[in-house]
């Protein structure tokens, strides 16, 4: 035996490198088959969970859209001696009872699905959107994060 060839499994006969190889390469194909497959079903789980939390959550859209519908209704009363005032309140409060009715219909997915094509419609119309949301987040944490304080005694020794 050489200095370059090591013992195979007996110790008498050379190992061969190629079929360690190959058997190495399908344990770690196999191994990645059953990762990738563990992947999956953990992202379905995780997607099936977060709909059935949207579905349930729906309903309480729903309402809330439903009581602000009742809100503006309300609010149309105060303007009887304005009939076009009063007739603008009123198709608000009906978009937003059939938003609410909308919302109690529809799965989550149907409202994915519509935001989807929405977005392939006005591509431009959704990137402005996004950037007028994060404008406004952005500026409503900056006015509510904590003003440091005015060390005005600094100066002041003992």
């Amino acid at each position: 035996m050489t200095a370059n060839q090591s013992p195979g499994p007996t110790g008498a006969e050379p190992a061969n490198p190629q079929a360690d190889w190959r058997a190495l390469r399908g344990d770690v194909e196999g191994i990645a088959d059953v990762a990738a497959e563990r992947g999956r079903s953990f992202v379905d789980a995780a997607r099936a969970h977060a709909t059935d939390y949207v579905d349930q959550r729906k309903g309480d859209a729903a309402r809330s859209v439903t009581d602000l519908a009742k809100s503006v209704r309300e609010s149309s009363k105060t303007f009887e001696a304005q009939p076009n005032i009063r007739a603008f309140f009123d198709s608000a409060a009906d978009g937003l009872e059939h938003l609410g009715t909308s919302i109690e219909e529809r799965s989550f997915s149907e409202f994915y699905e519509d935001a989807e094509a929405f977005a392939r419609r006005a591509p431009v119309a959704v990137a402005v959107a996004t950037f007028l949301t994060g404008f406004v987040v952005a500026r409503f944490i900056k006015s509510t994060s904590v003003q440091p304080l005015n060390d005005t005694y600094s100066d002041h020794r003992l």
